[in-house]
């Protein structure tokens, strides 16, 4: 097997990325997203017969077998790369062992978990793990729907502000018929819920019912019944690196009740490219004294949606557009109004807009 090595200026036009977990939902997307760019995935996981017929979608990519349970695996799938992308669930058994691979080979490591329990540990793990500021590399965990788009969000609005009073980031989903894996998460958070007040991020246990209300979203979807305190990565990034207080994330009632359904049959593609019908919108509301600002993206299925993200990401890493390296969110790493013009995104609303009953 011909090894490429996939950082710029040796030897290789395009970068090279492992893509581990290629075989899963979002994986797919990345792949091809990847592609598109003309850029050369490597394909990893640990299931040959799933990986295999992933790579036959794409005559001529490359896949590897590695396993999070062998690191000479792990080491042997990125040997190469520029860096890899991780897309594998349960991602608190995957992200620790790739992000030591990623230290051993010197290359950047991006996840796409929606997990916010994960995503704490590896912001609390790695933020000052000296080895990843000598290996000069970005570990970007949560570079996905949730984590990013709300973080990239949340940094625009705060704009010219040193500190907000609170942050607002509300998202609504028109249904969710969500991946395997993520009812796994679901399941393997067991009701808990991270939420920011006072300055602190915090797990609150499952028998705490979270609070209810309503928020005037901007159309197709109006006025929303929706539940607070939900548990959303975008807790976590936000709280990283913008001043404020407290922050409250709202997720509207109804794709809840897909997501408890336990006959969901998971995401149904709609279009060529496979991506479903569902449409997304998120709302931050950033508030200081008596002013508000509000900011909002809507687009189509947030699985989807996650692949160019994190492609553009890694790109922007790989080209010298990141503002630092270490352990970071999408908000302190990229010029985030640019970022979000650079989706593909149905609305994207930057301006400061009156706050309307929400």
């Amino acid at each position: 097997m011909t090894e490429i090595d996939g950082r710029p200026g040796r030897g290789s036009a395009k970068p090279v990325v492992a893509v581990f977990g290629a075989y899963g939902h979002t994986a797919r997307f990345v792949t091809a997203e990847l592609l598109e760019r003309g850029w050369t995935p490597v394909l990893s996981g640990r299931d040959a017969v799933k990986l295999e017929a992933a790579a036959a979608a794409h005559p001529g990519v490359e896949w590897r077998i590695a396993s999070v349970d062998d690191p000479a695996s792990l080491d042997r799938a990125i040997a190469g790369t520029a860096a890899v992308i991780n897309c594998a669930g349960p991602f608190g058994d995957t992200a620790p062992p790739l992000i030591e691979a990623a230290l051993r080979a010197g290359i950047h490591y991006l996840d796409v978990t929606g997990e916010t329990l994960v995503a704490m540990n590896t912001f609390d793990t790695y933020r000052d793990d000296p080895r990843v500021k000598e290996a000069g590399i970005v570990v970007a965990p949560v570079m996905a729907f949730y984590g990013a788009l709300g973080d990239l969000l949340a940094t625009v609005a705060m704009g010219d502000w040193p500190a907000a009073d609170d942050i607002s980031i509300a998202v609504a989903l028109d249904s969710w018929h969500p991946t395997r894996g993520t009812v796994l998460a679901g399941q393997r958070r067991a009701g808990r819920r991270v939420v920011f007040s006072d300055h602190h991020l915090r797990v609150v246990a499952g028998d705490e019912p979270p609070p209810k209300g309503t928020w005037t979203f901007a159309e197709p979807f109006g006025t929303q019944d929706v539940v607070g305190q939900f548990s959303n990565a975008d807790v976590v990034t936000v709280s990283r690196h913008l001043d404020t207080p407290r922050i409250d994330a709202f997720l509207n009632v109804a794709p809840l009740k897909d997501l408890g359904d336990p006959e969901t049959k998971g995401p149904q593609a709609a279009d060529a490219d496979g991506r479903s019908a569902q449409v997304f919108l998120v709302e931050v509301v950033v508030r200081r004294g008596d002013e508000r600002r509000r900011v909002a993206a809507r687009g189509r299925d947030i699985y989807a949606i996650t692949a160019p993200i994190v492609v553009e990401a890694t790109e922007r890493i790989l080209t010298g557009r990141g503002r630092s390296t270490g352990v970071v969110t999408a908000g302190e790493l990229f010029d985030a109004e640019d970022f979000l013009r650079s989706l593909p995104l149905d609305e994207l609303s930057l301006d400061e807009l009156p706050l309307g009953d929400g």
